[in-house]
């Protein structure tokens, strides 16, 4: 009978959560005061004026108290529920998209091949072009570019900061190449890859006895030097400046342009800047799809077992006789490799490059994507560019709210606040990204999936 009865999950403790619920605003309003609660300006006399923004002040704290309230309670549900503290196998709704992952995977190709077409049917040929540039093409730049980093973060296990630096050698390769000797895209998407290789080699021999916080600081500082010499180095790059008329790729030789010997012409079309948006849109997608193939090959090869072996544990690694310093190596050179491919196809596709498109920031956000949705998952990559990438499309198609919040209100300014938020939320719901459980490239007899609780803390 005693066992029975403590077996029972204990009460919710409302003092203690509302106790650090109330700790935690006062934290933030700690916090507010200097940064939010008063906005500058500058008037007719070009004096700076403070205007009080208490009401958002207010909004913060109010926010972080109903957060913490209910986290702590969840917390307690969970401290004296009677779950077993690890589950053997995965369940709920990311266990079944993961039972079912080829009828998805087929699902969502036909989706993407269909895109396009969806998109002219439900908004035109004029509104069809803003839903295939800005969320189907720049969606996928950014897929591409979590599931190359996922091949260095998420199976090797080494935390690079600096991956935006491989991604601004390609397309300056591209840029200067196509402008200076008039090569085309399709010679120069390969050699912008190779390039984008060669310097990931150069920064892994570097960093060869190096993991966690050191990696990622000395990969921080190779994307910095990367961006300076490029903004510095006006001969080379034209600085702050950038480069501008870029050549863009052509149908096989056949450009988009609205002369007779362009591409509407050619087959008898009217003439439309959406047709070179539809096929830059499927050049990314067979680039990306070309990057998930290599992936999902490699992760089945010697080197795909080496780097994941690397990601558990180094020293155990080099116990079996793997060659840690090539592993190291194929992992940067192959990861900035695609990376490459992206900074090709994104100079290729704005026509125009600066250092400032290649920020720390840009960094950040591609490894959130890998972070966020589950490293070495290129499903939670995937989703995680969608969410993070589309969501910030999103905010500018709500105008509405400016009718709630004011004519001045943009949403736009407060993405990274939103952002921030939902990080700390998947970190709190799910600490190791959307789908963290792993199938083993090697099984005996029976393919099982590994839950997030049986992998090291960390790598999940």
């Amino acid at each position: 009978m005693a066992t029975a009865a403590s077996a029972k999950p204990a009460g919710l403790d409302l003092k203690a959560a509302l106790k650090e619920a109330g700790f935690a605003a006062l934290v933030t309003l700690g916090l507010c005061i200097p940064i939010i609660a008063w906005g500058t300006r500058q008037n007719m006399d070009n004096v700076l004026v403070l205007d009080p923004r208490w009401d958002a002040v207010a909004w913060a704290v109010a926010i972080v108290f109903v957060g913490r309230f209910l986290v702590a309670l969840r917390q307690q549900q969970k401290a004296g529920s009677n779950k077993p503290a690890i589950r053997l196998l995965p369940h709920g709704t990311i266990a079944f998209f993961q039972r079912h992952s080829k009828l998805f995977s087929l699902f969502g190709l036909g989706f993407l091949a269909a895109f396009p077409a969806i998109a002219i049917s439900l908004a035109g040929w004029g509104g069809a072009l803003k839903w295939v540039d800005n969320f189907g093409v720049q969606i996928l730049i950014y897929v591409m570019l979590g599931w190359g980093l996922n091949i260095v973060v998420g199976l090797a296990g080494l935390l690079d900061l600096g991956y935006v630096a491989f991604y601004a050698v390609g397309a300056y390769s591209y840029a200067l190449l196509a402008k200076n000797f008039g090569l085309s895209f399709w010679i120069l998407l390969p050699l912008a890859g190779i390039l984008a290789a060669f310097w990931g080699m150069l920064l892994g021999f570097p960093v060869l006895r190096l993991r966690g916080d050191y990696l990622a600081i000395v990969t921080l500082a190779f994307g910095e030097i990367i961006r300076l010499v490029l903004i510095n180095w006006t001969e080379f790059s034209n600085g702050y400046a950038g480069i501008s008329g870029i050549p863009r790729p052509t149908f096989f030789g056949i450009p988009f342009n609205a002369s007779d010997t362009g591409f509407a012409a050619v087959f008898g079309l009217e003439f439309s800047p959406l047709y070179r948006t539809i096929f830059l849109y499927y050049l990314i997608l067979c680039l990306a799809l070309l990057t998930a193939f290599v992936t999902l090959r490699l992760r089945r090869l010697p080197v795909g077992r080496a780097w994941e072996a690397l990601r558990e544990d180094e020293i155990a690694c080099r116990s079996l006789g793997i060659n840690t310093t090539n592993t190291k190596l194929t992992a940067f050179a192959l990861g900035a490799m695609f990376g490459g491919f992206a900074g090709a196809f994104f100079s290729a596709r704005q026509g125009f490059i600066s250092p400032e498109s290649f920020t720390f920031m840009e960094s950040a956000v591609i490894l959130a994507i890998v972070v966020l949705g589950g490293m070495g998952s290129l499903w939670g990559v995937a989703i995680a560019a969608i969410v993070m990438i589309g969501g910030t499309e999103l905010l500018r198609e709500l105008e509405w709210m400016k009718a709630i919040f004011g004519a001045d209100f943009d949403p736009t300014k407060y993405r990274m606040l939103i952002f921030g938020f939902a990080m700390v939320v998947i970190m709190i719901w799910k600490p190791r990204g959307l789908i963290s459980t792993r199938e083993p490239t090697v099984f005996l007899k029976e393919k099982k999936q590994i839950s997030a609780d049986l992998v090291q803390e960390g790598h999940g």
